[in-house]
């Protein structure tokens, strides 16, 4: 089975996953563009298990539907490098695609929260898109 790197800009905190993605998407939520400073965050699902080496930095964050989700970044580069969901996190965890640092990564499936989405933002054809979480 394949396995991927994603790490933060300095290289200190980096996750190791396997196989293919369970799904791609980006979310355009308002909470997302402030975390990454970008007009949209684009992430990637992986099945446990996953290896992450070095140290983070946690915020969590409840979501619309009431999940709470831990976001580690890189507590020098400041870098978001991947997060769970709480009660989860044996399960799968999600990777910023940026983080694996590939212009050949899959393109996302999915498009959340386009009711957020920047007029300018165009997506790749057959994108499923839903106006906020479809959870």
């Amino acid at each position: 089975m394949s396995s991927r790197i994603a790490s933060c800009c300095c290289g200190q905190l980096s996750i190791e996953v396997s196989g293919a993605p369970l799904g791609v998407g980006v979310c355009h939520c308002l909470a997302c563009q402030r975390r990454t400073g970008s007009v949209f965050a684009a992430l990637a699902a992986f099945a446990a298990p996953y290896k992450v080496s070095g140290l983070a930095t946690e915020y969590v964050r409840e979501g619309d539907q009431g999940a709470r989700f831990r976001f580690r970044f890189c507590p020098v580069c400041g870098s978001t490098v991947f997060h769970t969901e709480d009660g989860y996190e044996q399960l799968s965890v999600a990777v910023a695609v940026g983080a694996f640092a590939d212009p050949d990564f899959p393109p996302p499936q999915d498009s959340v929260y386009d009711c957020r989405r920047h007029p300018w933002v165009e997506l790749p054809a057959g994108v499923t898109v839903y106006d906020r979480d479809p959870a």
